[in-house]
């Protein structure tokens, strides 16, 4: 197998030239997706029968969850990467995936918490669906922990890999959690095998957000790379011909 891309996709240099022409693109797909899917589904979806108008923050809540949880398979297997190819460009996506994460899950619980109120009666429970994405919410604040407590960023980006992969043992408690316990949160009503229980005229804006959060999620984290590429290279010499020119 020719590994040549995978070496030259390593290099912090190569990436961000390559990346550069992607950001516009990606941005402008990104703000015009949200912004058609938000209105999609906050304006035109029909009122939910039983819980009205309150269902529509599905349309905030379950794309931001996927991406929760996404991202923390972006961050861990970037640490893995870079824990076994020794690539550095690995652990610069995973630092810059972690803020992203804590936001979405951050994100994820309020918009749980809110939809829970006039659905549960209750802003919180201890639910294990809930307890395991704040469980995630604080691995991720770790992971920023863990990279502002280190002065060697090698050792830091180590660590923060080590841990990484040993939180991934709370993701699937996380997707099973509805199937394992007792739990007031509902299964999944939108399913890529098999029936959703969701109706079609519902399921279209919720299908076309999570796509619109996912490319979001691309830009920021490419976006972020891209900033942590720059601090750790700003001693190299294409780093300083970049600012150079840029001044």
């Amino acid at each position: 197998m020719n590994w040549q891309w995978f070496h030259r996709w390593s290099s912090p240099r190569w990436f961000y030239e390559k990346t550069g022409p992607w950001l516009p693109w990606l941005a402008t797909a990104a703000v015009l997706m949200l912004l058609i899917g938000s209105a999609w589904g906050l304006c035109f979806a029909p009122i939910h029968s039983q819980q009205g108008n309150s269902y529509r923050i599905i349309y905030i809540h379950v794309p931001a969850s996927f991406l929760a949880l996404a991202g923390y398979y972006v961050m861990a297997i970037s640490g893995a990467i870079g824990l076994i190819w020794r690539i550095k460009l690995s652990f610069m996506v995973m630092k810059a995936a972690a803020p992203l994460g804590a936001v979405l899950t951050f994100i994820s619980l309020v918009t749980g918490a809110i939809w829970g109120k006039p659905t549960w009666g209750a802003w919180w429970v201890w639910d294990a669906r809930i307890t395991s994405m704040l469980v995630l919410f604080f691995l991720y604040l770790g992971m920023i922990a863990l990279q502002e407590a280190y002065e060697n960023q090698e050792s830091a980006d180590k660590t923060s890999a080590i841990l990484a992969l040993v939180g991934m043992i709370n993701v699937p408690i996380i997707y099973k959690s509805v199937d394992w316990w007792f739990t007031l949160h509902q299964p999944a009503t939108l399913k890529l095998t098999g029936n959703s229980s969701i109706h079609p005229s519902m399921a279209y804006p919720l299908i076309w957000m999570i796509v619109s959060f996912y490319l979001t999620y691309a830009w920021l984290l490419l976006e972020r790379v891209r900033l942590e590429i720059l601090q750790r290279e700003k001693r190299t010499r294409w780093v300083q011909e970049l600012v150079n020119l840029a001044t």
